[in-house]
Order: C-alpha cells, then structure tokens, then sequence
C-alpha cells in the first residue's frame, strides 16, 4: 500500500492530492487567475494531510509535476516536494505535466492529442501523443502558425488541450482540429501515473533534481 501526495504547480493551477495505492482519495485546488502557489501549497498539504486523517511520516512518496510550464511555478512545487523527501527520506516521483492533460481526455482509436501550455506570445510548450497516451513527439517550446501539427491533422482529428489552446485556435481552422480549452494539469491525474512510477522504483535523485523548465527563465 502506497501513500503518495501529489503536487502540480506547474500552471496557475495550485493542486495537492493525496494517492492510496493509486486511487485518489482527497484533492484540495486554487486556480487564481494569479500564481498562489508560494501562499498556498504548503497551507493546501497541511489541510489535505488533517483531512485524510494522515500524519506526514505516513506518506511512502512526494510525486511532482516536473515542466515544462511556469518557471516560477515549477521551482515552488519541487522545492516543497524535495525538502519533504529529504526529509522524510522517502523517494521523490517525477511526473511530466504535459502527460497530465492527456490523462484529462478519452479520445477515438487513432485519433491525436496534443498537450499544450501557454509560454510567451504565440509561442506554447507542446508534446503530441497516440489515443493510447503514448508519445510520439517530443516535447518541446514552438512558435505557432497556421501550418503548425497540420501533418498530423490531415491524417486524423487532433485534440488540443491546455491552456495554450485558445492562442491556437485563433489561427488554426482546420475542420480535424478539436479545442478542449481552460483545461489545466491537475494533481487528480498524477495519482495513477505515480503509483506505476512508485511500484517500478521509477524515482529521482532527491539531491541532483531539478525541473524540466525546457528554456531559460526570463525576467519580466
């Protein structure tokens, strides 16, 4: 039996959770216009900690959304999931944010989702996966134009999702195209993922992490 507290911070959404052998049992969520995760998190995991009836040594792994996303957001989340880690000496779990939006959708054999979360102006952190959820592109930080994923639109309906989506949609009016807009990562999908990571010992060097920020910081 595994008890793992799940933490996405990597979008405005600040969203704990607490897994059961891969089940999620409690979820508390604040997805301000603004980031509140630095007033926010720690009050949420205390709160959802009282609320299981779990004290902190009970937990067995901290699951962490890992980027790309908000610079910001990302360093609150892995540093709050570290320092439990460290110390609690449990393992730390790393989950990729782009993975959660797929998990947010149920989608057609054969059809495609592309995960998609706003950077700066037209450009968006994208990752493009198969209906089974499998990658099949890798993620990376583009600038969208009317032509961006048309091979894979021409093939198939593509579902788009994240809070990148409405930039796209602004340009893109191919007839296969599907926006599932003001959709964001959530600790509610990481629990599954963790579970599987957790029972393959599929874990992070606590010391040497550090999230996948996909391109430098820039202030203002």
């Amino acid at each position: 039996m595994a008890i793992i507290l799940c933490l996405e911070t990597a979008t405005t959404n600040c969203s704990v959770g607490i897994s059961k052998n891969g089940e999620l049992i409690a979820i508390k969520e604040d997805n301000s216009k603004g980031y509140s995760h630095a007033e926010k998190l720690h009050v949420f995991i205390n709160e959802i900690l009282k609320e299981t009836g779990f004290n902190v040594e009970d937990l067995d792994a901290v699951a962490v959304s890992k980027g790309p996303g908000s610079y910001t957001g990302l360093r609150i989340g892995v540093s709050a999931a570290k320092g439990l880690c460290f110390s609690l000496d449990i393992p730390l779990i790393s989950v990729p944010t782009l993975d959660l939006l797929t998990k947010k959708l149920e989608v057609e054999e054969k059809e495609v989702i592309v995960s998609m979360l706003d950077a700066r102006r037209m450009e968006v952190y994208s990752a493009v996966y198969e209906s089974e959820f499998t990658q099949v592109r890798e993620t990376k930080a583009e600038v969208l134009d009317e032509n961006s994923f048309l091979g894979y639109l021409e093939k198939s309906k593509v579902h788009f999702i994240g809070n990148g989506v409405a930039k796209f949609e602004d340009i893109c009016k191919h007839p296969n195209a599907i926006f599932h807009k003001q959709k964001f990562p959530s600790a509610k999908e990481m629990a599954q993922i963790a579970e599987t990571k957790y029972k393959k010992s599929d874990t992070e060097d606590v010391a040497y992490f550090e999230p996948y920020y996909l391109k430098d910081f820039i202030a203002g």
